[in-house]
């Protein structure tokens, strides 16, 4: 995005890159296409539609034959009709109550949203903007308090602030921000933390909570693990290579198992502008993630953003961020063995050995699946002995193979082609260029990896692989199948002997996503998916306690799908297995992310993101929309109140747990 055109929901898409990756290493579609070569294909005639147009003809050849399904769902619930209008919609029978909109206060003294005159201090002291992950920690072992945790991954200017865009040829300019607005905009990315209370079934946050908490694009953290105090993130603020003010653009994340808070940071190379100074060493560094490319004026008041003035500061972003959230008090820590890429979440698993396996998506076109394994044993009976498990194991990235096996190879200093004739002087390298060091090892360039979910249940892992749009014909492989994969897929890995730390395994496409009506789409969903129940674009999950997966989307809209993003059920196992349900789906514009249910799963919280980024492609508004002329006001439907990302909180009507 440039400081004069607001980040637009297919601008999104262009934020996960076009694709940096510039190696002749196999791509999945590649792997996946020699995979299936022999199998049966769906049969049909090519319908023409909006969506066979955005699809090569050779997606017909990589289909998988449909599922017949005749066993019964794990989900019992009545399906939400798919389409596209103002307002969110839930299955019959459940509540949906908005929880936390942005601008809502956070503590007691913070102040009431005013949208017509914000100011950084408010905002810091509020709900921040594009909530994204959330993740619930129960509190004194009580089901009736907990803390949400939530990221606020970016945000958009358009629909923030009045009176700064106009229409021009049919575009909308946004006028250049002066340092105020960049400051609130500074205070609205980062996480809340929050405390909230259980009473009749519905969970409410207390602004006197003890533990609530903004964390910023300013809050004081700490660099630890293997680059820490490195020469490549060292600046002239920070001499020491330790210490760096803020994170941003957090994605999805995750709850570790010792009840610490972990945040995402993904498309960071948006935030930075200015040129390197000639021949600096980090050049390809910086290329390999698509740096510069600022959507933001915040080079324009902050030096540190500026890669002329500060050319490391880049290096102290793209790192999982872990926050103690029992201390309000505590500087969160960017832990560097994770690895430095565009994180998309970092959800984890108690492997059987006590060690503790985090699965990580870079999210760009042709960029790579990980993991990361603890050194150490996560111990139940000493929080206090787990704090600092982030700072020592073996991350790996995986290469799928087109008999269905997979290997995790590891990225660590001194094995295989990672040493100094490389460029590789030292673990921290490795980390710092987790990317090339993948490269260099053959990794599988993969369509947009995303949420990355292990279930304890079946031993299972669910890769989330949202789109990519860019893979050439001659690009499909076997974990990748399609050409021009606008819809994406989701893949599940079989670790082998159940050992989520095992470096190899097996794997299966779960499902291929797109509307299975059109055989050029070359959908897998089973045949007793309704029309409602398929979608394209797959982003975020969540398991639930019962081991079943929920899937959100990114980027279903009615010029895409004649639909709105939502939350599906998926089944998994058995013969309902490819069977796909629509549960929750939300207003014009938005974005799903989340999901997250509770542990008794009789609450799932579902994050809202850039309501109203749109409504030109539907009938229902028919025109740009930015903040006098929005095409929702959701959540509020009040003339003076913006379109607001919200976090929703789901319920069943007279009690009992979800989808049972």
């Amino acid at each position: 995005m440039s400081n004069t055109s607001p980040f637009r929901t297919s601008q999104l898409e262009d934020a996960a890159g076009p694709g940096q990756n510039p190696t002749e290493n196999p791509t999945m579609g590649e792997i996946i296409a020699t995979r299936f070569s022999r199998r049966n294909f769906l049969r049909g005639s090519l319908a023409v539609s909006a969506i066979a147009a955005t699809v090569s003809p050779v997606a017909l050849m990589m289909a998988d034959e449909a599922r017949a399904q005749t066993g019964t769902s794990a989900f019992t619930f009545d399906e939400v009709k798919a389409g596209v209008d103002e307002t969110h919609h839930v299955a019959a029978g459940y509540d949906a109550d908005i929880l936390l909109r942005w601008g809502d206060p956070l503590f007691a003294d913070a102040p009431d949203f005013d949208p017509a005159n914000q100011s950084a201090e408010a905002q810091a002291r509020q709900f921040g903007y594009n909530n994204d992950y959330v993740g619930f920690i129960p509190l004194e072992d009580s089901d009736k308090r907990g803390l949400l945790v939530v990221n606020h991954e970016y945000t958009n200017e358009h629909l923030m602030f009045p009176g700064i865009v106009k229409i021009v040829d049919d575009k909308l300019e946004v006028a250049p921000a002066d340092k105020k607005r960049v400051d609130i905009e500074m205070a609205a990315h980062g996480g809340t933390i929050v405390e909230m209370t259980r009473q009749d079934g519905k969970w409410r946050p207390d602004r006197n909570g003890k533990l609530n908490r903004r964390i910023t694009a300013t809050t004081e953290m700490e660099v630890t693990g293997p680059a820490a105090g490195h020469d490549r993130l060292k600046t002239k603020a920070d001499a020491t290579g330790t210490k760096v003010f803020g994170t941003v653009n957090n994605c999805a994340g995750g709850v570790t198992p010792w009840g610490t808070y972990v945040m995402a940071e993904e498309n960071f190379h948006g935030y930075f502008d200015g040129d390197l100074p000639a021949n600096h060493p980090e050049a390809a560094n910086y290329k390999r993630l698509g740096l510069p490319d600022s959507s933001y004026s915040w080079s324009n008041f902050y030096d540190r953003f500026d890669l002329s003035k500060e050319p490391n500061e880049p290096n102290r972003f793209g790192w999982i961020v872990e926050v103690d959230v029992m201390d309000p008090n505590s500087t969160p820590k960017k832990r560097t063995a994770l690895g430095r890429f565009k994180h998309e979440g970092a959800e984890s698993i108690v492997n059987k050995d006590g060690r503790v396996v985090f699965y990580l998506g870079d999210d760009e076109r042709f960029d790579y699946v990980y993991k990361f394994v603890t050194k150490g044993t996560f111990n139940p009976d000493d929080r206090a002995a787990n704090m600092d498990l982030l700072d020592e194991g073996t991350l790996y990235v995986a290469k799928f193979a087109e008999d269905g096996g997979m290997t995790w190879m590891p990225l660590v200093h001194g094995e295989g082609p990672l040493t100094a004739e490389n460029g590789f002087n030292s673990q921290a390298d490795v980390v710092i260029e987790a990317r090339r060091a993948g490269d260099l090892l053959g990794a599988t360039k993969m369509d947009r990896p995303e949420d990355i979910q292990p279930n304890n249940s079946n031993g299972k892992v669910y890769v989330m692989l949202t789109n990519n749009t860019k893979r050439a014909d001659d690009q499909v492989d076997a974990a990748n199948p399609r050409a021009k994969n606008a819809f994406g897929h989701i893949i599940e890995i079989a670790e082998q002997d159940g050992d989520f730390a095992a470096t190899t395994g097996t794997w299966e496409v779960l499902l291929k996503c797109g509307d299975p009506s059109v055989a050029d789409v070359g959908a897998s969903f089973s045949t007793a998916t309704t029309e409602n129940g398929w979608f394209g674009m797959p982003d975020n999950c969540a398991v639930d306690s019962a081991g079943r997966l929920w899937v959100s989307t990114d980027g279903n809209s009615p010029e895409a799908t004649g639909r709105t993003d939502g939350l599906w059920a998926v089944d998994t196992e058995g013969e309902a297995r490819a069977t796909s349900k629509l549960f929750f789906r939300v207003p014009v514009g938005a974005e799903m992310c989340g999901p997250l249910f509770t542990p008794d799963d009789e609450t799932a919280f579902v994050a809202v993101q850039h309501p109203g980024d749109g409504g030109d492609d539907w009938e229902g508004f028919g025109r740009l929309s930015y903040y006098e002329d929005l095409s929702t006001r959701w959540p509020d439907f009040k003339d003076d109140m913006p379109v607001r990302p919200a976090v929703v909180m789901i319920t069943k009507q007279g009690g009992g747990k979800i989808a049972v």
